[in-house]
């Protein structure tokens, strides 16, 4: 029997782990499809409705499950629109692979539809993905594949998304005898002279004063909270968190400090300077995540997949899970006595200038989000005020996964992302958690049509929206930066909620415009088993929580 390249691809997908493949079909990618509903394998596809989204939820999926996520994806514009996502999944290490199609290989440079063989004039696909991929490689025969594919699997698992370009007539052709594609073992290496310095730093910071931990996000692709909370326990250590990392650490421990950067905590800034040692585990500690801390007294030192911006004595870690596990073993003495057993003090939120504008306020609303999220619930926030609102004010609840996607910032990111999340959760024991997706507007006007894809799956997905009807830290800068003298960036006021409720009747939905709407509409929400979506009126002038802009009005009122 024949065995396709593309029944050879739905084998290796299935070896990965991954159950679900994200993407838009059509006439180039439909071969992969056609593998992939008669695959033996528990393979489900699903069909989004914009490429840029699938390749969010081959992101998300891949961030929930420690895993990787898989998109698919036609030629020509299809293929084009990957490349934003896939961008957020490169400057953010996840592992995801990339299948896109491509015209027969006879017809490159002949004229081919939505030709991106880079002959005879053609874009270049493999330079364009090669600039936001760890990997990619043009498939030119289907003896080629196992070894590429195999190339393109090592660079993903190393941190980042790895692209095949698979042209029809490949996809068609007969792979022929080849062994089943099986995942190779992870070979784990620890950098000794690394540790050593690192151990050395931390010897000496505890015999001089207090160590301070700032943990990122690969503490959570790397599944090793556990080992993190043993480690600062070992260290008698507060613990802050870069913005994109809030789930690395429990938020209600009264060692931890919050947030680190431009939508940080006074209480972690104040911390760093006081201490003897920062400890970065798992962090490049990028500008977003340095605010106040670009000059510190203190030493600082950095264990992770890559050093960090500033300079700091660096162990590499492939695998903080073990990393940090070993370190706990070596560094507890048995005689610490935890600052834990104190009570647990709120954070100190930062003082934005009074809004009497219409709508809630960016704190009150998060706030009473924050009370209504069970444990184990996953939090995706997207970019501009709302980011920020969220990033400052929402404690993420014990055992849930919470993500913002800084890695490019790219608007409507999280409504892809949440879905592809809500996907890996629900192949899991715990599939009745739910995933709550926090966005603007904007973000919505960009991806929101995500909904329908929650919809046709039936995910326990509660979409909140913030209308400001504004691209609002775009409004904010024009009145920071630039006198205020027009605007952009101010739409014309939409009813989202009548929308949505009009376009998807079966979907609860509700439009929010005072505070005790928001507590009666969640409670409503979540008792739903399928998804849900809630509009919340906002005011467009309010400043949200965002170091650099307070900083401009202090400064601007100190001048007056």
């Amino acid at each position: 029997m024949q065995t396709r390249v593309v029944n050879y691809l739905m084998q290796a997908v299935s070896a990965l782990g991954v159950r679900h493949i994200f993407g838009v079909d059509g006439a180039n990618i439909e071969d992969l499809y056609d593998a992939l509903f008669d695959t033996p394998h528990d393979l489900t596809g699903v069909i989004a409705k914009h490429e840029f989204s699938a390749a969010t939820m081959a992101d998300g999926y891949a961030r929930s499950t420690c895993g990787f996520g898989v998109v698919a994806a036609t030629s020509g514009g299809g293929a084009m629109n990957l490349v934003a996502g896939l961008a957020e999944s490169f400057a953010s290490r996840v592992p995801v692979l990339a299948l896109v199609g491509q015209p027969p290989t006879a017809l490159e440079g002949n004229g081919a539809f939505q030709d991106t063989s880079g002959r005879a004039g053609t874009i270049d696909a493999a330079r364009l993905f090669g600039a936001v991929s760890t990997y990619c490689a043009r498939v030119h025969n289907s003896a080629e594949l196992p070894d590429q594919l195999a190339e393109a699997v090592a660079a993903a698992r190393r941190g980042g998304p790895a692209v095949l370009l698979l042209p029809k007539d490949v996809q068609q052709a007969d792979i022929g005898d080849v062994s089943p594609f099986r995942l190779p073992a992870e070979n784990y290496l620890p950098d000794e002279a690394g540790l050593t310095r690192v151990r050395a730093a931390i010897t000496a910071g505890r015999r001089t004063g207090k160590i301070v931990i700032i943990a990122g996000d690969q503490v959570a692709r790397d599944d090793a909270r556990d080992q993190l909370a043993r480690l600062a326990t070992a260290l008698d250590a507060a613990v802050g968190v870069a913005p994109d990392a809030k789930d690395t650490y429990d938020n209600t421990d009264p060692g931890f400090l919050g947030v680190a950067g431009t939508m940080g905590h006074p209480e972690l800034i104040a911390a760093v300077r006081s201490a003897a040692l920062c400890l970065l585990v798992g962090t490049q500690l990028p500008a977003t995540a340095r605010s106040g801390l670009d000059e510190l007294d203190c030493a600082v030192a950095s264990i992770g997949i890559a050093p960090p911006y500033s300079p700091a004595t660096h162990a590499t870690s492939t695998d903080l899970a073990q990393t940090l596990a070993g370190l706990a073993d070596e560094l507890d003495t048995g005689t610490t006595t935890s600052a834990r057993a104190a009570a647990t003090q709120p954070l100190t939120p930062l003082r934005v200038p009074r809004s009497s504008g219409p709508g809630l306020r960016y704190r009150d609303l998060v706030e009473t989000i924050d009370a209504a999220l069970p444990d184990g619930t996953d939090v995706f926030a997207d970019a501009g005020n709302t980011g920020a609102a969220v990033v400052h004010h929402l404690r993420v609840p014990r055992g849930g996964r919470f993500t913002v996607a800084l890695g490019m910032g790219g608007m409507g990111y999280t409504f892809g992302a949440g879905i592809g999340s809500a996907f890996a959760r629900g192949q899991a024991t715990d599939a009745a958690r739910r995933t709550v997706v926090i966005a603007g507007d904007g973000s919505f006007f960009m991806h929101g049509m995500e909904v329908h894809t929650a919809i046709e799956h039936a995910l326990p997905v509660t979409f909140i929206v913030l209308n400001n009807n504004a691209h609002a830290m775009c409004v904010t800068r024009e009145q920071l930066y630039y006198q205020d003298r027009y605007s952009f960036n101010r739409f014309r006021p939409t009813d989202i909620g009548a929308g949505i409720d009009a376009m998807f009747p079966e979907l609860p939905t509700f439009s929010v415009r005072a505070l005790p709407e928001l507590a009666d509409a969640i409670h409503h929400c979540f008792a739903t088993e399928g998804p849900s979506f809630i509009a919340i009126d906002c005011d467009p002038d309010e400043v949200p929580p965002f170091l650099p802009f307070l900083t401009t009005i202090e400064q601007s009122e100190g001048t007056r």
